[in-house]
């Protein structure tokens, strides 16, 4: 949607863009901070480790809501998705490699940077893939996702971190953290390349209906993920995770009750 102006750039899609980045810069930030307070004041630097941990989380937020508005109000656009990259890669990409190599591989650095930029060129190189198909068939590149969603990938590792963190009473210097987060990004790099397909849960909106249970049943989630917040965001990332895994086995019937709003709406933003 250009014409000989430029671009045309709607604002509330793109501000919730913005959003999305400007929580992936904050969270960079509090995580160079808080490995320059870890050494002197542990405390403050794993605070510091815990609000880019809700930064990051705060980014899929953002996310989930640009396309949901430009759905909304019929403003989707190429700008707004090529943005929405630009901002999924510092969110997704760089705060959560960053994360894991500040609070993981201090000890040691070469390691650490080959895994986390592993994680990071995989997230690029997913991105820039879902663009090319998007750019040759929008409506099938985004109906459903081929590979793990960077976002997906990013809240995974904030909130396993968050888990982490908290079983082991904010000790970041752990056996249990060094042990699972190296694998866990290698991992995520297959996944966001992996031939497993995902629905994309971004194509609900506001017009799509649930019956009564249903939506009672998502509120109770929804409180229940409030209360139990330092453990249950793993368990809806990891469960998104294993969903790719069993979806292939699963019945015509049952997709369709799961998936059963995305086969009229269609995402706009970049996974």
């Amino acid at each position: 949607m250009s014409d000989d102006r430029g671009p045309k750039i709607y604002l509330l899609p793109n501000l919730m863009t913005a959003g999305n980045l400007c929580c992936g810069f904050l969270a960079t930030i509090k995580i160079l901070e808080g490995a320059l307070l870890e050494a002197t004041t542990p405390a403050a630097g794993t605070d510091s480790f815990h609000f880019a941990i809700w930064c990051i989380l705060g980014a899929c937020i953002f996310d989930a809501l640009d396309g949901r508005l430009a759905r909304l109000g019929g403003t989707d656009s190429s700008f707004g998705r090529e943005f929405d990259s630009l901002a999924d890669i510092v969110s997704f990409g760089v705060a959560p490699a960053l994360m894991v190599h500040r609070i993981v591989f201090h000890e040691n650095q070469k390691l650490g940077w080959m895994v986390a930029s592993l994680y990071l060129v995989c997230g690029a190189l997913r991105l820039a893939r879902f663009n090319c198909l998007a750019a040759a068939d929008s409506a099938a590149a985004n109906r459903e996702f081929r590979g793990f969603p960077i976002p997906a990938a990013a809240g995974l590792v904030a909130s396993i971190t968050l888990f982490l963190l908290w079983y082991t009473n904010n000790r970041i210097e752990h056996w249990l953290t060094t042990w699972a987060m190296p694998p866990l990004l290698i991992f995520l790099s297959w996944m966001m390349f992996s031939g497993f397909k995902y629905p994309s849960f971004k194509s609900l909106n506001w017009r799509s209906t649930r019956s009564i249970p249903r939506f009672i049943a998502i509120i109770g989630v929804l409180i229940f993920t409030a209360i139990n917040f330092h453990w249950m965001p793993a368990v809806i990332f990891i469960t998104y995770l294993l969903y790719g895994f069993l979806r292939p086995f699963l019945s015509r019937k049952m997709k369709e009750e799961i998936e059963e709003e995305l086969e009229d709406e269609e995402p706009l933003e970049s996974p």
